[in-house]
């Protein structure tokens, strides 16, 4: 498989019409590919909390209508990050969007655990409550998103229900930017899978950003990893490779809990 991750800067200057037009040509940039993944929230910015309410749009609003035709131009799957959605009760959520080759909506996933200990977005969206996966011709590749990281009982459940491949979009903060690189590796490792972890670059609501999406394999050997700026990581890989090493190396089926 071959794997574009487009590690989007935000910048509070660029309007967000403006951003989608703009990374909506970086993916049919893509054309080629077979996965293409785009960050968390890159519409708005992870951190721009005071913005969440006034750039909610619908799961069918301006950015599914602009990345399900990106994807269905480039002829890519894609999953293109998460967009504040606001469900017609009017709880907002934060979604991830993952469109097939044809431009069609093949899964939403709601954010399941949300970030900022009582403020921010634990407060102003709804927890998920569903774990995605979704079938490509490759692999099976299971959703998560951000802060979902850090809970590996979520990865336990999406390997279970049969990812071979964990996708993982985010706006995830410089000031921590070890725990992103020992946590997508460890991800990698005990569950014997693929791991494609896409971030965002530039600074969110004075958020520096920590950039460095990174694509890990099966065993934790980092396959590729980008800087700090706006900057599109492609990787090639194998698929097969996450059925040899849970033979090889069989840990999965000596799980107890």
């Amino acid at each position: 498989m071959r794997a574009s991750l487009i590690q989007i800067a935000v910048d509070e200057d660029e309007s967000v019409e403006s951003r989608r037009r703009r990374v909506a040509s970086l993916v049919r940039d893509q054309a080629g590919a077979d996965l293409v993944v785009l960050p968390e929230l890159w519409t708005t910015g992870a951190f721009a909390f005071e913005e969440f309410g006034n750039e909610a749009e619908p799961l069918e609003g301006p950015t599914y209508e602009v990345m399900a035709k990106a994807a269905s131009d480039a002829g890519v799957w894609l999953h293109a990050g998460s967009v504040p959605e606001r469900a017609p009760d009017g709880t907002l959520y934060n979604t991830s969007l993952f469109f097939s080759p044809s431009g069609e909506l093949a899964a939403s996933y709601r954010k399941i655990h949300r970030f900022g200990f009582d403020k921010g977005e634990a407060v102003l969206m709804g927890r998920g409550e569903d774990l995605v996966t979704v079938r490509l011709p490759e692999t099976i590749v299971g959703v998560a998103t951000c802060y979902d990281l850090r809970f590996p009982e979520l990865f336990r459940g999406l390997v279970d229900a049969g990812a071979e491949t964990l996708v993982i979009p985010a706006g995830w903060p410089e000031r921590r930017r070890a725990h992103w690189t020992l946590l997508a590796r460890a991800r990698a490792v005990e569950n014997q899978a693929f791991v494609l972890a896409c971030g965002t670059a530039g600074t969110h609501a004075r958020v520096p950003q920590a950039g460095h999406s990174i694509v890990v394999d099966p065993w934790g050997e980092v396959l590729a990893e980008a800087g700090a700026d706006e900057e599109i990581l492609t990787v090639e890989f194998d698929p097969g490779k996450v059925s040899v090493t849970r033979e090889q190396f069989p840990a999965l089926k000596d799980r107890v809990l």
